[in-house]
């Protein structure tokens, strides 16, 4: 079986369901609120461990009835929280704004996963004894670099997330072995609204690129080789938060257990297609079963 470490964030999601969002200095009536487990690094693992994989999950949670909760979220996905600490005050938020097409708008605020600067003993252990480590960016950029060089000192491969989008400190894309940006960060890291320029350009500092294109589906890149577009499915979105971190879960299941790249980029599609068309991040995240009976090669 697949092992995946995963160093990354744990919020409680805060949803407001809303027909239109609102504008700056605007109120609106929203039509429905959840909490919701969520933040990228658990959206990761609880998406790699439903694919099917075997997901540890390194980081933190607060003392307080969020923290609690997040825990008990992840091991019911079955991920380990064995290297998920608990740090005096909040647990990490994300309040989002879900609008009537699916799009949201979210603001993060870090708590416990702020405290996630450096790895901690037994932190390198795990990592050594995975097959791919996913990183994204809502813990601080020292142990998001601290954890791709030790992958890259013990051979795992390191998928990096680049989210949300902020300049990356020297040798983190070194240590990378497989950059999953969007469209938006994409343009963001490279200054290139065109997402085939964009992945052109990124290959000068990773070896291989995927660009997360929504709906559109995903555009993948390599040194040495040509690059190629796999669509999507065509699905009426719900609500899209956690969509991307689906994506990039089952593709590093898929990855890790050895599926062509282009399957396995329809095979994440697959996952991402069904997650959208539920609501939630994590909640939405589907089971390797219901990936299977939806992929068609």
């Amino acid at each position: 079986m697949t092992h995946i470490a995963v160093l990354g964030s744990t919020n409680m999601d805060l949803v407001a369901y809303v027909e239109k969002a609102p504008r700056r200095g605007e109120t609106v009536t929203g039509r429905e609120f959840r909490t919701v487990p969520g933040g990228k690094g658990a959206n990761q693992a609880i998406a790699a461990a439903r694919a099917g994989a075997m997901v540890s999950m390194i980081g933190a949670v607060g003392d307080d009835p969020f923290g609690a909760r997040l825990r008990s979220t992840l091991e019911h996905s079955g991920v380990t929280t064995d290297r998920l600490r608990t740090t005096e005050g909040p647990s990490g938020t994300a309040h989002i704004v879900v609008d009537d097409e699916g799009g949201n708008a979210i603001v993060v605020v870090p708590g416990a996963n702020g405290t996630v600067d450096h790895l901690v003993p037994g932190d390198e252990g795990l990592i050594a004894t995975a097959d791919a480590l996913l990183l994204q960016l809502e813990i601080p950029l020292a142990a998001v670099l601290a954890g791709a060089e030790t992958a890259r000192k013990h051979g795992v491969r390191t998928i990096l997330t680049p989210a949300p989008a902020r300049p990356l400190p020297p040798g983190l894309l070194t240590a990378t072995d497989l950059l999953v940006p969007n469209e938006h960060e994409a343009a963001a890291l490279t200054g290139l609204t065109d997402p085939h320029r964009a992945a052109t350009a990124l290959l000068e500092q990773v070896p291989e690129v995927v660009v997360t294109l929504g709906a559109a589906g995903s555009l993948h890149a390599a040194r040495g080789a040509e690059p190629f577009t796999v669509p999507a499915p065509r699905v009426a979105a719900v609500d899209s938060t956690g969509a991307g971190d689906t994506f990039v879960g089952t593709l590093a299941v898929a990855l890790g257990e050895g599926r062509p790249t282009r399957e396995a980029l329809a095979w994440a599609a697959t996952a991402a297609a069904l997650s959208v068309q539920r609501a939630g991040a994590s909640a939405s995240m589907p089971y390797r079963s219901e990936i299977e009976a939806r992929y068609t090669a």
